[in-house]
Formats: C-alpha cells, structure tokens, sequence
C-alpha cells in the first residue's frame, strides 16, 4: 500500500514538472506570434538585410537651433509721423502710399484762418522793425547835434532789438505752420499772403500709411502720413517664454525670409524684459540694411538661433522616415527585424537630427536604407490586405 502511494505521488510530481517546463515555449512561441502580426515589424532575408546599414544611437554635444515666427517692420528711429501745423482744410493731397519723397516735399495743402493771423502778425513786427530801425538812426543824427541825451538813444536800441526778436519769432511761426521760406521772404518783400500752409516730409522714405482726404478738416496733432526710410529695417521675433533666457543681445540669429528666398544674417539688439500676457512670449529683434529695399515691412520671417549645446542622442538624417506626418526610425529588434518607431526629433545640426522623445543612446536603428525599407513594409502591408478570392461551388453541389 505505501509503494503504491509513494509511486502514484512520484508519478504527479513529473507530470508538474513537465507542465511548468512548457511554459516558457508557450511564451515565446506566443510572443513571435506578436512580433509577426505587428504591422509596424518587417522581417527581411539575409541576403536583403545587407542592403541596410544599421548604426548605434550615440550622444553627443548638440547646439540645438530654435526656429521661431518673425516678420519684417520698418525701423521705428527713421520712421516720420507727419500732421498739419495748423486747423483748417486739406485742398490738396500730394502723395500716395508707396510714394518715396524726399526731405521737405510738399505732401499735402491746408487752408487755415490760423495761417492768415500768423502772417498779418509777421508783417506787423517787420513794420514795427522798420519804425524802430528809423527811431535809431534818427536818435543817432539828434545825439550829434547834443539834442538829445544817450539814455534816449539807448531806450530807441532797446526798442529795436525788441522789434526784430518779435519778426524772428513770427518768422519761425509762419515756418513751423508750413510755408515755404521763399513764400515768408515775398511776404515780406511784397506784402503778400501765402494762402495754404504746406505739410511736408520731415526725412526722405517712403509712404506707409495716408490718413487723409481732400476736403478733410485737420487739427494739429492728427497724423496724416507716415514715411519710413527703408535702406535699414528690423526683424522683429516671439520667443516663448521658456526659451528667453537662452537668447542674449549681441547672440548671432539667422534670419530666413521665404519672399526673397535668402538666408540672412544679423545680430539680436533688442530682447524684451516684459511678456506679452496674451501671447505668453518675448519681443526680439534683429536689423538688417536693405539697400536694394528688397526686405519690405510685414514681409514673413522666421529667426534662428542657436541654444547652449548640451549633450543629446542624435540620428542620421537618412535614418528618418516621414509616416503620418510624423518622423520614424527602424529600430532591430533582431538581425533582420525591424520595428517603425515614432521619435521626436529636432532641427538638423551637421546632419544630424537630435533624439527628444522616442529611442534611446545604445539601441540599434537603420541608418542607410531606410526609406526602401518603410516601402517595403507598405506593400507587404497592401499584399496582405488584400481578399483572397472565393472558391466557386462544385457543379451540383449543394449550398
């Protein structure tokens, strides 16, 4: 009886022992089962894996560039915003906008009852000049003849210096409301009124903006044109806000207009100390000269710059695959398997592209030759999803 047992328990510990073996073979044939039907694996022949160079993902110094949006602006030192001097009513308007003029054009008339008062004021004071000049020289004839004492000859200067400070300050008047210096000098030759004050442009540029009509009434301070000389202008950029710290004044930027199909080079001269509450980033700004005026404002610009090199794991760019808008690597998962992985990568440096998210330093992935493969894997894909055909009924065969 107690061999019996003892044979019979003998013989349920090599069937336990048997079962536990077969695990793990159940495990992995399980586990290739997976690796098979993954869409995403691609197992090539022997013979065809040679036409793939495979490479380590290594870690290395990177200075990383920033892109950041940016637009072109006229260079706000030699921008001019020019309005009338005096009240009254445009009767005619000079200049458009695209216009470029020069330093003192006429861009614009005025007639204003204020410029009228102004030169009837100018032709008193050059009257009064003239009677004091006369009371001197006359002073000057009676102090010889001992008719009179010098007090009186130098209360008579007094008046004449008085008279012609008076004409210099409705001299400057008549100028600062807009008429032209050749009208102030027949004035006062001839005595006659100018009948429109001029608005004219302060620097040679040319016309952003017109904000006036014929017929309009202006006041002083209205801005009515705004004039720029364009042969220097500014780049201005956003920086979000967790990338200000790592641009400096004076760092070098490179500046891509897409208008004008050139990479440019400047110069940071200006980064904000505020952030911009709606938007959550930092003004920057470069300049740049634009002799050829090819760089006009509101152009878009996009701004490189360099940030602090810091070690990071890159990846050839010939290793880069585009599936789904999105950047993949072959890693090997065994000689000859390879899985499509999704990475986020960075802007390519010598390249090379800078790992973020995706692999890690060691892993093996396809470096050469892996645009063919993704091909591959796609038709393979198309092959197997296509329907096998039916089979057709045997004649006389029942359904």
């Amino acid at each position: 009886m107690f061999k019996t047992t003892a044979l019979s328990l003998a013989c349920l510990l090599v069937l336990g022992a048997c079962g536990d073996a077969a695990k793990p073979g159940e495990a992995t044939s399980g586990s290739a089962s997976a690796v098979a039907n993954d869409p995403l694996v691609i197992t090539v022949a022997a013979e065809q894996a040679q036409n793939y160079q495979t490479g380590e993902v290594k870690t290395t110094v990177v200075t990383v560039m920033q892109e950041h949006p940016g637009r072109v602006e006229a260079n706000e030192r030699l921008v001019t915003r020019i309005g009338a001097s005096v009240t009254g009513r445009v009767t005619d308007v000079l200049a458009e906008v695209g216009d470029t003029v020069s330093a003192g054009q006429t861009l614009a008339h005025v007639s204003s009852p204020e410029l009228t008062t102004a030169q009837l004021a100018f032709l008193r004071a050059a009257a009064n000049q003239s009677l004091a000049e006369r009371a001197v020289d006359r002073a000057r004839q009676l102090i010889q003849a001992d008719v009179i004492g010098s007090a009186e000859l130098l209360r008579r200067e007094s008046e004449l210096s008085i008279a012609k400070a008076e004409l210099r300050a409705a001299n400057d008047q008549l100028l600062i409301m807009g008429l032209p210096a050749s009208a102030v000098d027949k004035l006062k030759t001839q005595g006659s009124l100018h009948p429109q004050a001029n608005v004219t442009a302060r620097l040679p540029g040319v016309v952003l903006e017109r904000k006036v009509s014929q017929g309009q009434v202006v006041q002083p301070g209205d801005q009515l044109f705004t004039v720029a000389e364009l042969s220097n202008v500014w780049i201005v950029g956003a920086l979000p806000e967790q990338a200000a710290r790592t641009v400096q004044r004076g760092q070098t930027v490179e500046i891509i207009v897409p208008a004008i199909e050139q990479q440019l080079s400047g110069k940071v001269v200006f980064v904000s100390d505020t952030i911009q509450p709606e938007t959550r980033t930092v003004a920057i700004r470069t300049q740049l000269d634009n002799p050829n005026r090819e760089l006009k404002p509101q152009m878009l610009a996009t701004l490189r710059i360099a940030g602090a090199p810091k070690d990071m794991a890159v990846v050839p760019e010939g290793a880069v695959v585009r599936e789904n808008d999105r950047d993949h690597v072959f890693v090997q998962l065994s000689p000859g398997t390879y899985r499509l992985t999704a990475v986020e990568l960075g802007a390519a440096v010598n390249k090379q592209r800078p790992v973020l998210k995706g692999v890690n330093p060691g892993e093996t992935v396809v470096v050469q030759g892996a645009f063919h493969l993704n091909n591959d894997r796609n038709q393979r894909l198309l092959t197997n999803a296509a329907p096998a055909p039916s089979a057709k009924p045997a004649p006389g065969s029942k359904t």
